[in-house]
């Protein structure tokens, strides 16, 4: 099958490369022409065979809307574009009559799986029409993790339902993050526990908190036991915002995700322990920048 790609940073660099193993063609595009397969977002196009699949991966906002709005003006009926990338959920519904109105169809697709995921693959969840869907499993099959269909891959819903539910999971990555980390400070804290890192790592196997989450903080901490070399600075992507602001709109009590938001936002004021473990956490699973400790860093006492 063939595949245009927009987007090769972090995530899409490597789902090109994971759809090629798949022995799918791709034509990726990026404005960097070290890692572009084609001039322009034209250029793609002209080398795609109709009808075309596009897969946009560019960062959510401004930028996917206008990738979104050149492809409109390039592709022909008949057509299909994904828009992968972290968009929230309300701009789907634009997304798809914008290009309906030209013959184009619109899917919209969560994707988990950070920089991990070219070898582990990716998790995913669909919004769209179930013929669109159906056209493009190959590639969705690609991208999934080996096993089960159905534990790597949910068509969740109309359009919009993709966006929604990944926003959803990263609430809920909120909140598994800053319980690991609230725990990794109160260890750092303790008088009684010599080796925190030995503890955490102890809980990898047997134990009811046991994920992937935690096997990533026990790499984080095998590197830097007391995470001194980050500083506790957290920022936010968007999802868990707009999590909060869903549950709040539909009377849903999430105290956790919540509380998790607001302490990213006390992150940027003081620095903890706890947050250095969040900022660690999302390096390790999401490549995410991390900001280097400066010369009044703390140890990782929180006894001052």
């Amino acid at each position: 099958m063939q595949l245009g790609l927009v987007g090769l940073g972090k995530m899409g660099f490597n789902m090109r490369e994971r759809i090629r193993r798949a022995g799918h063609e791709v034509v990726g595009y990026d404005r960097n022409p070290e890692v572009s397969d084609a001039e322009t977002l034209a250029d793609m196009v002209g080398k795609l065979s109709a009808p075309r699949l596009v897969w946009v991966m560019v960062p959510a906002g401004d930028i996917t809307r206008q990738t979104i709005t050149d492809l409109g003006g390039l592709l022909e009926p008949g057509d299909l574009v994904i828009d992968g990338g972290n968009s929230r959920f309300t701009d789907d519904e634009i997304n798809a009559k914008a290009l309906a109105d030209k013959g184009i169809g619109y899917m919209d697709a969560g994707v988990s799986g950070g920089v991990w995921g070219l070898e582990n693959g990716y998790g995913l969840m669909v919004g769209g029409e179930a013929e669109h869907v159906e056209r493009a499993m190959p590639i969705f099959d690609a991208l999934r993790p080996e096993g089960p269909r159905e534990e790597g891959f949910a068509h969740a819903g109309r359009i919009g339902a993709g966006h929604f539910a990944k926003m959803v999971h990263n609430g809920i990555e909120y909140g598994l993050m800053q319980a690991y980390a609230e725990g990794f400070e109160l260890l750092e804290a303790s008088k009684l526990v010599d080796d925190v890192p030995a503890t955490i790592k102890a809980w990898q196997r047997g134990t009811v908190v046991r994920s992937w989450l935690l096997d990533l903080l026990v790499r984080a901490l095998e590197s830097d036991p007391e995470l001194d070399d980050l500083r506790g600075h957290v920022e936010d992507s968007g999802e868990g915002r707009w999590t909060v602001e869903e549950a709040i709109k539909h009377a849903v009590p999430a105290p956790v995700i919540s509380a998790a938001l607001f302490a990213r936002f006390a992150s940027r004021q003081d620095d903890s322990p706890a947050m250095r473990a969040v900022a660690a956490l999302r390096n390790q699973f999401g490549g995410h920048a991390v900001q280097a400790a400066g010369p009044s860093s703390g140890s990782g006492s929180t006894q001052s």
